[in-house]
């Protein structure tokens, strides 16, 4: 008897009942095991992710649109949940999938088990089966679209199972930011980072920002909030003429899910319309993708992705490791790049590009999520360099256009001197800035 079917009969000898709810792959192989959260029958493409905290996050990052998501951390539930944590304000994911039966919760925050959490959610998910082996299928073969199936009566057609889980498109092919974004533009008035006070709630507004969703996370607009960020949220289609009209100091490209191919059909144009303009552009995970696009470069489907919160990726500006949060199943096409875009970050664990930087206009980005949640904050100062990119020069403007005026007062030679100076201390304060972003900020 293998491991795989002994690990099986471990659980079901556990729970001394026999298996209620199935797990069906597309090439037609079956996993036994007990439904938690919601009945029903719920299809999506299988991915894994490798975090040890932050089930609640996960489960509500609408870049899992889509997906049935394998744990492989054995002990999930333990935190239970609560309606702080929300990362988004609905679940998009399409079912889970855990080693063990859910752990009782024991954190003071919690208002309900995970169990009560997935009901609510109307989530439905699996326990019971052997992640460890669903998940080495993943990394040989890819991602594969399934089914889960657990209902009332316990009984599956499993020949019924099998051909809903083979008609399920693929994500490569799917266009699922227009579900998840807004349905309108609203203006981000809530908390900054969580501390031991809790979310604090933003009060200064120095920097007006504009965030494209494609199906942002809450806990981007809590970082944007910490540095003392307006931010306005506008739907994935808004045009660059609606979004330039607010007068941004920066525009945001969001994460999101599905092929960054076919939102790009859209968005391509959109995004390059702001760049032209000469406002700073940053974007994250799908937001890294469309920039990448935007700027001539490429993608493609990766055969596994990157989902996790352990992720190490190399700084190439100081050759430092930096440990992310990943989510992703697209990369950007390294061979594709334009000469115009240089390479900042780079996955160790197998070499695709995770940061990129315009060489000439005020746009960069990162295929991983600096704004965690959950996960390491390594990154968070990708945050700060997009501020200091979308209003490096206050100091300079003020003091031009002193200068500037001043010329108007005067003729000849007194007048030409001040508008050279006040050309000239621009320069200066660009060149410092840049100097200092790069030496304190990468």
């Amino acid at each position: 008897m293998s491991k795989e079917t002994n690990l099986e009969n471990k659980y079901k000898i556990k729970n001394s009942i026999n298996p209620n709810a199935i797990l069906i792959l597309e090439d037609g192989e079956e996993f036994h095991g007990f439904g938690i959260g919601a009945y029903g029958i719920s299809s999506g493409e299988i991915c894994f992710n490798t975090s040890i905290t932050g089930y609640q996050e996960i489960l509500t990052d609408p870049s899992y649109s889509g997906q049935i998501i394998n744990f492989t951390f054995p002990h999930i539930g333990n935190v239970g949940a609560n309606n702080e944590d929300l990362e988004g304000d609905k679940t998009w994911v399409k079912g889970a999938i855990f080693s063990a039966e859910v752990s009782h919760s024991s954190n003071y925050r919690a208002l309900e088990n995970l169990d009560q959490w997935l009901k609510k959610n109307n989530i439905t998910a699996i326990y019971g089966i052997d992640t460890r082996k669903l998940t080495l299928k993943i990394r040989k073969f890819g991602p594969k679209k399934a089914t889960i199936a657990f209902t009332e009566n316990e009984k599956h057609n499993v020949k019924e199972l099998l051909e809903i889980t083979k008609k399920l498109p693929s994500l490569e092919n799917s266009d699922l930011t227009r579900e998840v974004t807004c349905k309108k533009p609203y203006q981000w008035i809530g908390n900054k980072l969580w501390s031991a006070k809790g979310y604090e709630v933003q009060t200064s507004n120095k920097y007006n920002i504009v965030a494209i969703d494609y199906g942002i996370k809450t806990n981007i607009l809590r970082n944007f909030s910490e540095l003392g960020c307006k931010v306005t949220v506008v739907p994935s289609t808004t045009i660059a003429k609606d979004i330039l009209a607010l007068k941004p100091d920066g525009v945001f490209l969001s994460n999101g899910p599905g092929d960054p191919d076919l939102t790009g059909k859209y968005a391509i144009k959109i995004i390059q319309e702001i760049i032209s303009s000469n406002t700073p552009v940053f974007g994250i995970c799908l937001g890294h993708q469309l920039l990448a696009l935007s700027l001539g470069a490429k993608t493609k489907r990766m055969h596994q992705g990157h989902r996790g919160a352990n992720h190490p990726v190399k700084n190439l500006s100081n050759n430092k490791v930096e440990i992310t949060s990943q989510n992703h199943g697209f990369t950007v096409d390294e061979d594709s790049l334009p000469n115009s875009l240089g390479v900042t970050h780079r996955s160790l664990f197998d070499g695709t590009i995770q940061g990129i930087e315009h060489e000439s206009f005020k746009a960069f980005s990162f295929q991983g999520h600096p704004e965690a949640s959950p996960g390491p904050h390594d990154l968070i100062y990708l945050f700060k360099k997009f501020i200091k990119k979308s209003n490096p020069t206050l100091t300079w403007r003020i003091i031009s256009t002193i200068l500037i005026r001043m010329s108007f007062g005067v003729s000849g030679l007194i007048n030409t001197i001040l508008i050279l100076v006040a050309v000239l201390f621009g320069l200066a304060i660009l060149t410092i800035h840049n100097k200092y972003e790069k030496n304190s900020l990468i």
